[in-house]
């Protein structure tokens, strides 16, 4: 009964989101929301490997900047121009983000501390920063490279990001809730909840983080290449981006990491947020500011994210209730023996 309501209000959702750009076709809003569904693609694969595993990886923006090359690179080498032809061209994003997931898991994921993997993934994403400043034959270095666009009227133009963005963030999210319901999801958790445990009752440790690494890679891989094609130019600086980490931290940390509900109201809390006050303040710089408000807020009163939170107190709230018409139902017995309730 649980499943089969979850289950419609997802449908809801999707409708609603099919029919949100028609309903506000306004540049801006299409734009603020492209932003949002292509978060929540990124921290629902972010959280296959930080929420479900519990590895906490910092460099995950790497994949997204591999992505950004990938469709750039391709585009120019081939000369494809623009137009719904480079929308099959970002899924190779998704394909070279797992191929370089393969030696980057196999080296992160062999330290056993969790700590070790943060730093090891934190240097990943600067030597990749690094790498697409200085390759300057590949790259252009930092004067960035150009993606073709598409010939699409002002009014249209959102329109394919937008459908593309959502397509990726139901998959991911579809992705996400197999994994979360599969065997090998139950393996994932084991190791979160103890590494050692898991492996003490049979858990393949190592393949089971080493699988949900690379798989976490390819979503994201895909979004780096959707957002180049509609940025239209990419420089290290803004794909290979350590502020994108923190935003796919934060999302899947402020809804929930470790549920599937969380890493998408995250997105959509923080996204909309961080649009907006950079389209009215004209400023950058005050979405640190909004991050870290959020991160001293979610810590002194949700510190294990909304949803968590939201589930727990409705959890109490209902024992609390069902206590308390136990004690209403019980009768109480009378205390004045001259009434006839006390002993005889």
């Amino acid at each position: 009964m649980k499943r089969n309501r979850m289950g419609l209000i997802a449908l809801i959702a999707v409708v609603a989101a099919v029919v949100y750009p028609f309903v506000f076709s306004s540049t801006e809003a299409t734009t603020i929301v492209f932003y949002a569904l292509l978060y929540v693609a990124i921290a629902s694969s972010w959280n296959i490997i930080g929420g479900f595993t519990g590895y906490i990886s910092l460099g995950h923006a790497a994949f997204f900047g591999l992505g950004a090359y990938t469709i750039a690179l391709v585009a120019d080498h081939l000369g494809i121009p623009g137009g719904y032809g480079l929308f099959l061209v970002a899924l190779l994003g998704g394909v070279v983000a797992a191929l370089f997931a393969v030696p980057m898991g196999f080296i992160a994921l062999r330290l056993r501390t969790i700590h070790s993997f943060v730093i090891v993934t934190i240097a990943y994403l600067f030597m990749f920063q690094l790498l697409a400043f200085n390759l300057l034959g590949v790259t252009n270095g930092s004067s960035g490279l150009a993606i073709p666009q598409p010939n699409w009227s002002g009014a249209f133009f959102n329109m394919p990001f937008y459908f593309a963005a959502l397509v990726l963030a139901v998959l991911t999210v579809l992705l996400a809730y197999w994994i979360r319901n599969s065997r090998f999801g139950l393996g994932l958790l084991a190791i979160r909840d103890d590494e050692d445990k898991a492996a003490g009752v049979g858990v393949d440790t190592w393949k089971h983080k080493f699988a949900a690494y690379i798989i976490s890679a390819v979503p994201i891989g895909i979004a780096g290449a959707i957002y180049a094609y509609f940025s239209s130019y990419i420089y290290p600086q803004t794909v290979f981006d350590p502020m994108i980490d923190l935003t796919i931290v934060l999302s899947a940390f402020l809804g929930g990491m470790g549920t599937l509900l969380g890493p998408i109201l995250g997105a959509f809390i923080l996204q909309p947020a961080q649009q907006l006050l950079t389209f009215y303040t004209g400023a950058a710089g005050w979405d640190l500011v909004l991050f870290g408000v959020l991160f001293l807020v979610v810590i002194l009163l949700m510190p294990s994210g909304i949803v968590p939170t939201i589930v727990e107190r409705t959890r109490r709230a209902r024992v609390r209730e069902a206590v308390q018409k136990a004690d209403e139902t019980v009768p109480t017995p009378d205390a004045n023996p001259a009434a006839g309730g006390g002993p005889r």
